[in-house]
């Protein structure tokens, strides 16, 4: 178990992601998924309200509501740790005090419980002054509807901005960062945000961990792209720097008898303050390979043979 920067949330290593549930997986095959992530000892659940509005009949918030209804049928709420997101629900767009408070509501509703332990900041809302958001969070701390607030998809700029307001408000701070990150999209976390989160003491949950199913090794041609639900994230990984990437995990792999998967994902752990990387499952099945992850410690040979093929372009 890790602690989640200076909480007092106690998580599995791995974050297992609820975009799946209610788009690539049905509510059973969600609640098989939790059902296999619980009984390997994973208690740490993320979604967000907008999920998964993309789905043509979806309205947003199918991901919570079947969340919900497993931690309600297995009885076990007190057991897990769950984040979830605000303002990207169609009925809930932006981060104005009122729709943050509607949309908490909203969202604890269909996760049938009465709070949420870590809230994130979806996007960066521009149209509304940063005061007036982090002030809404704090309301929700204040409440007991929230625990602890996180941020995702800001810049490191306004992240340092959201930390300063808070700080002078005497306002709960930040404990948990949601960034782009993983081996083959390592910028601009590193140079941008990694600074911040070592200064500031933050969790880091990468999202996009294995690049949209690419460092699954599922890949490797345009052909295997064809049909894939996920097949135009991963298509733009597809280059020799990417092969490359795919190439070295597939040795270490099988040099460590594990998954490629399994081998990303243990990358990604052992960065500095990264609490939980992020990885979803559509299927049950796949779910092996994320928890094994947070048991995978690579060596400094292993972890510099993949530092080496996957370091970004500079300049």
């Amino acid at each position: 178990m890790t602690r989640i920067g200076t909480s007092d949330l106690d998580v599995f290593p791995l974050n297992l992601g609820g975009n799946t549930f209610g788009w690539t997986s049905s509510p059973e095959e969600s609640h098989a998924v939790l059902d296999a992530f619980a009984a390997g000892g994973g208690n740490f659940l993320d979604t967000a309200d907008g999920y998964s509005s993309w789905v043509p009949g979806n309205s947003g918030g199918e991901s919570e509501t079947i969340i919900g209804e497993w931690m309600t049928a297995r009885g076990n709420r007190d057991d897990i740790v769950v984040g979830t997101k605000v303002s990207q629900h169609p009925s809930f767009p932006g981060l104005s005090a009122a729709n943050v408070a509607a949309a908490a509501d909203a969202s604890l509703a269909r996760l049938g419980t009465d709070r949420i332990d870590l809230y994130y900041a979806h996007f960066d809302d521009a149209s509304v002054p940063l005061e007036e958001t982090v002030g809404a969070f704090q309301d929700l701390v204040v409440t007991g509807k929230v625990r602890y607030v996180g941020v995702s998809n800001y810049s490191g700029e306004r992240l340092e901005e959201w930390i300063a307001i808070a700080e002078r408000n005497n306002y709960a701070l930040p404990i948990a960062l949601q960034p782009h990150y993983n081996l083959v999209h390592r910028e601009p976390y590193e140079s941008e945000f990694a600074p911040i989160v070592a200064a500031h003491r933050l969790g880091v949950m990468p999202y996009f961990s294995l690049a949209s199913g690419f460092l699954t090794g599922k890949y490797r041609t345009e052909a295997d792209l064809e049909g894939k639900a996920r097949g135009r994230g991963a298509g733009q990984y597809l280059d020799a720097r990417g092969l490359a990437v795919i190439g070295q995990l597939e040795s270490i792999a099988a040099e460590r008898g594990i998954s490629i998967p399994t081998t990303a994902l243990a990358w990604l752990r052992a960065q500095p303050g990264i609490a939980a990387p992020i990885a979803s499952a559509r299927t049950p099945d796949q779910v092996g390979d994320l928890l094994a992850a947070a048991s995978v410690d690579l060596t400094d040979d292993e972890l510099s043979r993949l530092d080496a093929v996957s370091a970004p372009a500079r300049g």
